[in-house]
This record gives structure tokens, sequence and C-alpha cells, in this order.
């Protein structure tokens, strides 16, 4: 048999001596077993300018016997998750991330792609949205500060609250009968109640609705039509419920105050780092006391920004963003971008296990490294 006929049998059927062999492996159809890590940390959590989810899929059926976690997928790691065997990799980063253009052989990023689909290998990926669920990263960061309580700096919504409408108008009126049906005709508004209701001593109908935004233009324009009823007219501005214990970065405060240094060590100990780059804040020593602390995975100024603390926990930030919170008193500790996130992988590999019942082998890569180093 020439050997490029065996190029053709799907690479994991090579290692199955029978159907017996085939029923004794772990494995889930990798629909259901998508659909379960959406489940264990919804995509909906991830910010509106990431790239989540299922990135690259095999022509189906394609079952998963090995779930292969990376924080970052480059050529090297590819090249670890096929010797591994792996049928679906989670790439915490998304390794397509702006738009492809085509998919040649000419650029690292294109032939990741290519050589999962020669591999019939999928690629998965959560980024934010496991930054923002209470397990997640950030979680995980807050873990080597010590014993503390935490939330989040900016607290992810209820996505699918059941709200119709960016706002609430709510009237009064004596006539409500003549003005409900040109506002139940209009596109993106809906009727939330209509009671009968004594104001300034008259019997009168309160009428509230929901809207969209772009519906509030035309509510307002009819309801102009009759002035009084116009200038009673109030608008509110609806908010979807915060998630408890869920969004971006994390406050922290300590259960007792510690020293600058022993923060440090507390860092590159849970970290696994032999060093940190490090801006102590303006008169502050090694020393200072640390009681507030505020954190984020991965490049911080965006969520940091404004927050008061004693000391920024995160990967990197720009310069001139250090200045600013050195100049405010606060003290500064960098990681690199991906090890401040890097490590949760092995906390990953533990909670998958369960949530997905040991149905599949999920193993962490051991070429996974952030690309920079001290010379």
């Amino acid at each position: 048999m020439p050997l490029s006929f065996l190029k053709r049998i799907p690479r994991k059927l090579l290692h199955v001596r029978s159907l017996t062999d085939l029923r004794s492996q772990a494995f889930m159809d990798l629909k259901a077993l998508v659909s379960s890590l959406n489940g264990f940390a919804s995509l909906s959590l991830a910010e509106s300018w990431d790239n989540v989810g299922l990135l690259v899929e095999p022509s189906p059926p394609h079952v998963v016997n090995t779930l292969f976690l990376t924080n970052d997928l480059t050529e090297d790691v590819m090249e670890e998750a096929l010797q591994k065997e792996a049928d679906l990799i989670l790439s915490y980063h998304p390794p397509i991330f702006k738009p492809l253009k085509r998919v040649t052989w000419q650029t690292w990023k294109e032939r990741l792609v290519i050589r999962a689909l020669e591999n019939r290998v999928g690629i998965y990926s959560p980024h934010t949205a496991y930054d923002a669920a209470p397990h997640g990263v950030n979680a995980w960061l807050a873990k080597g500060l010590g014993s503390c309580t935490t939330t989040p700096l900016h607290s992810s919504t209820a996505s699918n609250y059941p709200t119709k409408g960016g706002y609430r108008i709510e009237f009064s009126s004596c006539s409500a009968e003549t003005v409900l049906p040109g506002l139940r005709e209009m596109p993106g508004v809906s009727l939330v109640a209509a009671v009968p209701a004594r104001v300034d001593g008259e019997e009168q109908t309160r009428v509230s609705l929901n809207c969209t935004q772009h519906a509030l233009l035309q509510v307002m324009a009819f309801l102009s039509q009759n002035s009084p009823l116009y200038e009673k007219t109030e608008i509110i501005s609806l908010q979807k419920p915060p998630l408890e214990g869920t969004g971006m970065g994390r406050l922290c405060i300590l259960k007792e105050p510690v020293a600058v240094s022993v923060v440090i060590e507390r860092v590159k100990s849970h970290l696994r780092l032999p060093h940190v780059r490090l801006a102590l804040g303006a008169g502050k020593t090694l020393e200072s006391e640390v009681k507030v602390v505020a954190l984020c995975a991965g490049s911080g100024t965006s969520v940091l920004q404004g927050t008061e603390a004693d000391l920024y926990l995160t990967g990197e930030m720009s310069h001139h963003d250090v200045l600013d919170a050195v100049a405010k008193g606060t003290t500064v500790i960098l990681c690199e971008h991906s090890n401040s996130e890097r490590g949760f992988l092995r906390e990953l590999q533990l909670l998958l296990a369960t949530h997905l019942e040991n149905k599949v082998q999920v193993i962490v890569s051991e070429r996974d490294r952030d690309p920079l180093r001290v010379a």
C-alpha cells in the first residue's frame, strides 16, 4: 500500500485497532463540546471588539478525544498539538483576530489555519469571556495576592435580560385611547402598561412603554403634537443588571495589609516567575503598606485607568500610563502580557475536566511561553 494512501486516512483512525478500542476511548462530538465550553463561560461576557468562539471547524462529523490548552497558538505550539494528537485546540488568545483576506502559506497565522484544517484540528478561543468569568483569569490572578475580597472593576451585564428597548417612556393622559393606537403601530415600541391613575385630582391613564433608541425620536415627535402631554413625559434609560462577581479586572482588598516587597514575592511565586518589573509610587518604598490592589490580566491600562489603589498588577502598561500611576502614588507591578494569564491554564485543565465529566482528555501545552525574555 503506498504511503500517500495513508495520508488520506483520518489521523485518529490509524491508532484504533478495533471497534472495541474506539468505544473504550472517551470523546465528545465537536458541537456538543463547544456547547459545553460556552456553558462553562458564556461568550456573551466577551468584549464587543473581541473574536471569540469556534474559529476553525473541521468538516463534520468531528469527534474530540484530546482538548489541548494554550495561551498563544504559535507554529511551535501547533506542532506540539499535532504531535500530541489534539482534536481541538483551546487558545486563550484568538489566533485569528483581524479578518484574513486569503489563506496561503505566506504568513504564520495563515499557516496555522492551513495546518489545522489539513490535520482536522479545530480551534476555539474564549479570550475576554474568560477574563470576565467569576472563575476565570482575573479571579485566578487575584489568588496570588493572598486572602482578600474581590470585586470586578467593570461589571458585566446580563445580556439576555428581557428588556425590549433602550428607553422607558412614561406619561399620563386624559385621552390615552386616542394616543395609544398611533404608538402601537410604531416599530421598536412595546407597551408595558396602561393603568388608571389620579393626577392632580383628575382621572387619567398612566402609560408606560419601552422603545429602542431609533424609535425614541419618533415617539417624542408624536407626543409633541400635544404640548401638555409632551411636557409631562418622562424618559428613563434602561440599564441591564450587573452580573455578580463577573466583569473585567478585579479590585482586591487584602485581609491584612502587607509590604510591597511581600506582594512582589507572592506574585512571583503564584506566576512561577524569577522576576517582575516594578515602578514604585511617588513617595513609596519596598516597605510601604499595600491594602488595596487593582489588577487586570494581560494589558491592563484601559481597565485600571482611574482606579484608586495602592498597587496595580497587570501584564503590561505603556510608559506614560506607568508614569501617571506613579505620580499618583500607585505602585505598578508588570509581569509581561501572557505571563499574567498563562498560569491559569493549569487551573483551567482541572476545571474543564470536571465540567466535561472527563469525557475528553484535557492537556496543557509545554511549549507555550511569553515571547519576551531577559537577556
